[in-house]
C-alpha cells in the first residue's frame, strides 16, 4: 500500500535510502495509529528527546525557542501565543511574526490550511 511512497525519489537520498525518521499511519477504519517493528538501540538514546522535544513540550515558549534558533532571529512571543491558542490570524500578528509580509500576502495559504483569519 505504501510501497510507492517509499520508492518515490523525492523522499530518498541519492542512494535511494528513504528520508524517513519515523513512520506512523492509519488505514481507513483504524481506531489507532500503526507502526512497524521498532528495535531500540542498546545505549538507551533513541533520539526521541531531540527529535520530538518540541512536540512533547507543546508550549508557545518551546516553539519560540526552536523558531529563534532555526530562523536565527527574534520571534515575538505574544504572536506565537496568539497562533498557538488558535485565535484567528490578524494583520498585527502576521506583521509581528514577519515584518516583511502582510496578512493579504499569506491569506490564501493560511486559508488553505483551515486556520481562522480575521
Amino acid at each position: 500500500m505504501f510501497r510507492e511512497c517509499v520508492e518515490e525519489p523525492a523522499f530518498s537520498d541519492e542512494y535511494g535510502t528513504p528520508y524517513a525518521t519515523v513512520c506512523l499511519w492509519r488505514e481507513h477504519g483504524d481506531a489507532v495509529w500503526r507502526h512497524g517493528v521498532i528495535t531500540f538501540p542498546d545505549h538507551g538514546d533513541d533520539g526521541a528527546d531531540w527529535l520530538f522535544g518540541l512536540l512533547t513540550d507543546g508550549t508557545p515558549e518551546a516553539f519560540r525557542e526552536w523558531a529563534q534558533d532555526y530562523y536565527e532571529m527574534p520571534i515575538d512571543l505574544d504572536a506565537v501565543r496568539h497562533v498557538h491558542s488558535g485565535q484567528p490570524l490578524t494583520a498585527k500578528v502576521v506583521t509581528a511574526l514577519d515584518s516583511a509580509t502582510t496578512l493579504a500576502a499569506v491569506a490564501d495559504g493560511v486559508a488553505a490550511t483551515g486556520y481562522p483569519i480575521r
